[in-house]
């Protein structure tokens, strides 16, 4: 099944699915500024556009453009600033 996910009054949506090695999301961000939390270790993909990401423990924003990773430990915070549309792949492993 495919869920439809909504955040930050439709600034950001993505397609939630599962597969034999766990659960992903396809999605897109307007521009702006988000911050998320983590349940589970994720590994973000940026499939089109730039990310602007400051991780958990530091102190400044680093730009992850199309074809980058990052990844953000299980229960923490992490911050991102887009000053475009941006696309990403979202793994949660």
């Amino acid at each position: 099944m495919i869920n439809v996910n909504e955040y930050f009054g439709g600034a950001v949506k993505s397609l939630g699915f599962s597969d034999a090695q766990g659960k992903a999301t396809v999605g897109v961000m307007d521009p702006g500024s988000y911050e998320f939390g983590t349940s589970t270790p994720e590994t973000m993909k940026v499939v089109s556009g730039t990310m602007s990401v400051k991780l958990p423990g530091q102190s400044d924003y680093r730009d992850y453009p199309t074809g980058s990773t990052f990844s953000v430990p299980a229960n923490a915070k992490f911050e991102l600033k887009l000053a475009a549309q941006a696309a990403y792949l979202c793994l949660y492993r």
